[in-house]
């Protein structure tokens, strides 16, 4: 028989059908939670990890969200609170796919965009949850942020600068909630060999000298696996880091160090 390591209710897994979050969606299910699983764009993978996570024993719900989209957050947040009586855990994966580009190059329309979708899109659910959290007599939000802010990676500006804000509002959320049983932590990302990665690999922005040298700079030689993510998300959610708050564990094989 599986331990019981979350409360009842469900996890809700914004950004779920992508590469990373589809992984982290089926940790929580093997885990012993059931899923309300989000998209913003990819239907069709939503309701494929949702019917694996079904495969599994557990309940899953899809919902169509666009986090820069306060109402439609709102909406969604009831919707998913409806079909699963309670929500323990707020996991946020979902973010821009980014251009890689200097500092000097942005324009202030992609700063613009990815602001809004990615810190903006982290209040809207910040806002939306928060007080169903604390109705239900605690919680945890686990944010999906970048390592890149550990050792600064070049042309990646508008993927970690957005993440690294949203570490702000984790620790505030860490240090303000707990006196309402409300934990907040991060996982910071390295290389995964999934979603985004994977896909500026093949456009080739990421060469294959880019992808060696970066390779062998990670102390332990080798890119992350989307379960890797997967296992730290469902233990900073988990029962057993009830005393854990606050923090950033990074998954990223070294990077930085």
């Amino acid at each position: 028989m599986t331990e019981k390591i979350f409360p009842e209710g469900a996890v809700l897994a914004v950004g779920g059908s992508g590469g990373v979050g589809q992984a982290v969606c089926l940790e929580f299910a093997r885990a012993g939670s059931d899923v309300a699983v989000t998209y913003h764009k990819k239907k069709d993978a939503a309701e494929s990890v949702a019917a694996k996570i079904r495969a599994l024993g557990r309940k899953a719900t899809v919902h169509q969200l666009t986090i820069g989209d306060a109402d439609r957050v709102d909406a969604v947040v009831a919707e998913a609170a409806a079909a699963h009586r309670r929500l323990h855990t707020i996991v946020v994966g979902a973010g821009s796919f980014t251009t890689q580009v200097l500092i000097s190059e942005m324009t202030r329309e992609q700063w613009q965009t990815v602001v809004n979708q990615d810190l903006n899109g982290f209040y809207n659910l910040v806002r939306a949850t928060l007080p169903r959290l604390k109705e239900w007599g605690g919680g945890s939000y686990v944010h999906l942020g970048s390592a890149g802010h550990l050792s600064w990676p070049h042309r990646d500006v508008m993927s970690v600068a957005p993440k690294a804000a949203i570490e702000a509002l984790i620790t505030g959320i860490a240090k303000e909630e707990g006196r309402h049983k409300i934990r907040a932590n991060t996982v910071l990302l390295g290389v995964i060999e999934a979603g985004m990665f994977l896909e500026l690999t093949r456009q080739g922005v990421f060469d294959a000298h880019w992808v060696d040298e970066v390779q062998k700079g990670l102390a332990l030689k080798r890119w992350g696996k989307p379960e890797e993510i997967g296992h730290a998300a469902v233990f900073l959610a988990s029962d057993r880091a009830a005393y854990v708050t606050g923090q950033r564990i990074a998954v990223a094989g070294g990077y930085g160090l």
